[in-house]
């Protein structure tokens, strides 16, 4: 069977296209030329495409049997009467009995779906080589329904429309749709179906079937004629085998003859008999894929180009060659600056110009060292300040009873001054500790740009903690020593302490005050507190007083030291150890380069991206070969 042998190059050139996609398993990236069979149940979309072949070969029966979409590639052979089909999941096996080709269709189908009856957007793609073909490709779509059948999910009508609409949708595809005559044409599911996506009937060519089956007296002329609801391409009918002569094993041969008898007779369509029938169908949709292939490779190649550069961008080029100890170093000392410009970026010292969308590290650390230490340095003092009071009142008793009446001042005033310094010590380690939790969490976060390389990053991680844990050590000895020196002299001629005679003078105004305070409040269980021994009252008042004024000064210097020292012994080292001894660290360990190894997600990953970028690079290969048939004919 001639056909427009001109052109037809074109049809075998996209199919190696589709093989090319269908190898690298990316079909759906590519919007190749082709043409969509769709059709209700029953509507004869089946037997349409065995009376191409002329031969039977595709599962029947109750129910959706299309359940994967059936990429069917129609290649003609010249001069040979051998006919054989081949799968792309059966490499190199030629199927010679038609039968098998149907089995293994339904096999594979089962294998897919887990031998139940749902459906999968998988293709299963089937070459047939014939002399009595034209060159043609199909994909073969299961047919809609309604209702769910035994073991069919409830949905299976919305998956169905779901599975067509992705390939109808695309600009790309013809859409043969596919109408039993003895049916309503404005009630057609197949029609209905492609005016969504194709309003303007541009891009839709109508199939009618079993015209043979209308009623005495009725006839789809209208139709035939594209009178009633009009397409662009028009309307086609073909008249199938009846369901008789298919379990009769009826030759499709004789059904065609018979076809072409009912057209030349029929009154109604005899006029039109060789506009209508399988082969000139099969004439019809040969021309109009092959002038759509022409139409689109020029939009084909474009989009390839495009997609190959952005395949390019993805894909990082070093990791196609982690073979080579070069690359791996190159890769590991990139990741380790990324590494490095993160945790400068997030601590706050920032190199770019980015504000981000959350508070980062520096802002949560620099939070924890300027308000909420000072808040907890400030409630240890003010909630301390009756307990204070008993301190320093058993301190002038206990002292003035050990010593016999041999009593100083500054004896008392100290005792109470170290124990209240003391208190200061677990705020100031509990924030170098709540620092180093979000360190942890920071420089984990920032561990994550060397994700792709797991076990890079997990012995990163673990030079970081180590590092960041010795850090912590130092950082928290440091500041207990720095109370120790507190600790260790009382420094009463410090410029703002508050002094001996002016603590005198003001504990003196406290007791006038009290004194009438408690006359006029007539507090009996006050003015008995204050009146027992008003010269110790007086005294604890001084005492209290010279505490005061000379944990202000301590606290003023906790507050300033605690974060200079964790500046200086944990951030600026942190900071300096990922800028110059991480990277010869990591370069020091055993089998260093056999960490800088991808992991299986960011390897399966890369695999597809190069596996796509292949399939780009053929599929250019492929075009740049008939560039001669991108040039438009006058």
């Amino acid at each position: 069977m001639a056909g427009n042998s001109g052109m037809e190059s074109l049809i075998s050139i996209v199919n190696r296209l589709q093989d090319v996609t269908t190898r690298s398993r990316v079909t759906s990236k590519l919007d190749l030329p082709q043409i969509a069979v769709v059709g209700g149940q029953s509507a004869g979309k089946s037997s349409v495409l065995e009376n191409f072949v002329g031969r039977d070969f595709l599962p029947r029966g109750s129910g959706i049997v299309t359940r994967r979409p059936l990429v069917l590639q129609l290649i003609n052979i010249e001069n040979q009467d051998q006919e054989y089909a081949e799968f792309s999941h059966c490499p190199g096996k030629k199927f010679l009995d038609f039968n098998q080709v149907r089995r293994e269709i339904e096999e594979d189908t089962d294998l897919v779906t887990d031998g139940k009856k749902g459906i999968s957007n998988d293709p299963i793609n089937l070459r047939i080589y014939s002399s009595k073909v034209l060159n043609l490709t199909l994909v073969d779509l299961p047919g809609l329904t309604k209702i769910a059948i035994g073991d069919q999910p409830p949905d299976i009508e919305t998956q169905i429309r779901k599975m067509i609409l992705e390939f109808i949708s695309k600009e790309s595809c013809l859409i043969l749709a596919v109408t039993p005559a003895n049916t309503d044409l404005a009630n057609s599911d197949a029609l209905k179906l492609a005016k969504e996506v194709d309003p303007k009937g541009l891009r839709t060519i109508g199939v009618i079937t079993k015209l043979d089956l209308m009623d005495d007296g009725t006839n789809a002329l209208d139709i035939l004629e594209n009178r009633l609801l009009p397409l662009r391409r028009g309307y086609i009918g073909v008249v199938n085998r009846s369901q008789k002569a298919i379990d009769e094993n009826k030759e499709i041969v004789d059904a065609i003859l018979a076809e072409e008898r009912f057209f030349k007779t029929h009154e109604a369509y005899k006029h039109m008999a060789d506009k209508l029938g399988t082969p000139y169908l099969q004439k019809v949709l040969n021309q109009q894929l092959t002038t759509h292939i022409r139409e689109s490779l020029p939009a084909l190649r474009k989009k390839l180009l495009d997609q190959k550069q952005l395949y390019e961008k993805d894909l990082n080029m070093d990791d196609m060659n982690l073979d080579d100890s070069a690359s791996k170093t190159k890769s590991m000392i990139q990741m380790v600056n990324e590494l490095r410009s993160k945790f400068v970026n997030t601590i706050g010292c920032y190199e770019s110009d980015e504000i981000g969308e959350f508070l980062n590290g520096g802002s949560k650390i620099c939070y924890l060292m300027h308000e909420k230490l000072p808040r907890e340095i400030t409630a240890i003092t003010l909630s301390g300040n009756d307990t204070v009071r008993r301190e320093i009142k058993l301190a002038i008793l206990n002292i003035r009873g050990v010593r016999l009446g041999m009593f100083t001042p500054d004896m008392a005033f100290e005792a109470v001054a170290k124990k209240q310094i003391s208190h200061l010590k677990k705020p100031a380690v509990d924030c170098v500790s709540e620092v180093i939790e979000e360190l942890n969490q920071l420089l984990y976060d920032c561990t994550k740009v060397m994700a792709r390389y797991p076990r890079l990053q997990e012995l990163t991680e673990e030079k970081l903690m180590t590092y960041l844990k010795t850090c912590e050590k130092q950082c928290q000895k440091q500041l207990c020593d720095l109370l120790e020196f507190e600790l260790s002299y009382i420094n009463t001629k410090h410029v703002d302490f508050v002094g001996l005679e002016k603590a005198d003078e003001k504990s003196l105004q406290n007791a006038q005050s009290m004194t009438k305070k408690i006359i006029m409040d007539e507090d009996d269980d006050l003015h008995e507190k204050f009146q027992t021994n008003p010269k110790i009252t007086q005294e604890v008042d001084k005492f209290k007083i010279l505490v005061d004024s000379y944990m202000s000064i301590v606290t003023k210097t906790v507050q300033d030291l605690v974060p200079k020292t964790i500046m200086c012994m944990i951030i600026k080292k942190v900071k300096n150890f990922i800028n110059v001894e991480l990277l010869s660290q990591l370069l020091n360990s055993e089998n260093i380069l056999s960490f800088v190894e991808l992991g299986e997600a960011e390897k399966s990953k890369q695999d597809d991206l190069k596996r796509v970028y292949k399939a780009s690079e053929d599929a250019l290969k492929i075009l740049t070969k008939v560039s001669a048939y991108l040039v438009p004919n006058n």
